[in-house]
């Protein structure tokens, strides 16, 4: 007999229930600017060096900006990259404890550090797989895996949320009879295309899945990691799991920090870009940023009209915006006729 639609929304609520009530997580903390201290301000003139050679090379090794202003003691390394950034840190720390500070030295010295990062790196993704009690991960996949310990978004570690994608899937797998360990799997690589180089085209999840795919990893997983915002067909149940774990990680209390200013200024961003459009009458943001409503005149915008209206704000957001998981895009056009009999 086929189950009404009320009881199967009573079953996924108690699903969803049971998986969070099992989790018990760390609540996010802000993450601050690299900053390395220094033992007196006479040590930045040692650091730039005679006509800018030392800060030269040193930023020619690093592939960071040292940023050296009026601050007492202190030191300002910028970088997008946090592998860069770590590298750059543990270099500086070295050079400045050591005292000589020259081209040569400063090689010697990021030489070091990246043998310190990538022995780090693979130390912490063994360690996640050990936790997860998974086996067979390729080396140069857990290689990539270490290096989401250096990533954060929303001051969410990326690593620590990728554990908890897979306890997640793990767990709602077990309550629907799949198999928790396929779910695991896919739920902690889910993100590896977060911490793959830039040159690559595309998507997180479309680079992640591919990475996967080229070190061996099962189709079912490919298709999970590519699936997992959407931008490709989930061929399995997997996929939804690893979606639904995602959101879950994401949105539990404490799992992301954003100052209120912020939150505010994401929110009105998001009106303002539908708003710049022609034909559009109003627009709101709702379910915390996650979803933008946005109403049009329909004497002004047809039904086609309405939908390219949708790709350019969904393209706008995805260029001027940085958010976390995926924002919905909603346009309503909608023509109303009244009469009132007396």
């Amino acid at each position: 007999m086929d189950r009404s639609e009320a009881d199967l929304k009573a079953e996924a609520k108690r699903v969803l229930l049971a998986v969070m009530q099992r989790m018990a997580s760390q609540p996010a903390h802000d993450v601050t600017a690299t900053i390395v201290q220094l033992p007196n301000d006479e040590m930045k003139g040692r650091i730039i060096g005679r006509e800018g050679r030392n800060i030269k090379a040193f930023e020619a090794s690093t592939g960071v900006t040292l940023l050296i202003d009026e601050s007492p003691n202190m030191v300002l390394i910028s970088s997008f990259d946090p592998v860069r950034r770590e590298v750059a840190k543990i270099a500086l720390q070295a050079l400045v404890a050591d005292g000589r500070i020259h081209p040569a030295s400063i090689e010697d010295q990021v030489h070091r550090a990246q043998a310190e990062i990538n022995t780090h790196v693979l130390a912490a993704a063994e360690e996640a797989v050990q936790k997860l009690k998974l086996s067979g991960i390729h080396p140069e996949i857990l290689q990539v895996l270490g290096r989401l310990q250096f990533r954060h978004s929303f001051a969410q570690n990326v690593l620590d949320h990728s554990i908890e994608v897979a306890q997640f899937a793990s767990l709602i797998a077990s309550e629907l009879g799949l198999d928790p360990q396929l779910a695991k799997r896919a739920g902690l690589l889910h993100d590896l295309g977060k911490a793959i180089e830039a040159e690559l085209e595309g998507s997180h999840a479309h680079i992640g899945a591919e990475f996967a795919r080229r070190f061996g990893e099962a189709p079912v997983i490919v298709n999970a990691i590519a699936a997992h915002h959407e931008e490709v067909k989930p061929e399995s149940l997997y996929a939804g799991i690893v979606v639904l774990a995602d959101t879950l990680s994401a949105v539990r209390p404490g799992a992301r920090a954003e100052s209120m200013a912020a939150y505010i200024e994401r929110l009105q961003r998001l009106e303002r870009i539908a708003l710049d459009l022609p034909g559009v009458q109003q627009a709101y943001a709702i379910q915390a940023g996650r979803e933008v409503r946005v109403v049009v005149a329909p004497g002004a915008v047809g039904d086609s009209e309405a939908r390219e209206i949708a790709t350019k704000i969904r393209q706008r957001i995805e260029d001027e915006l940085q958010y976390p998981s995926t924002i919905k895009i909603t346009v309503i056009r909608e023509q109303r006729f009244t009469e009132t009999a007396t």
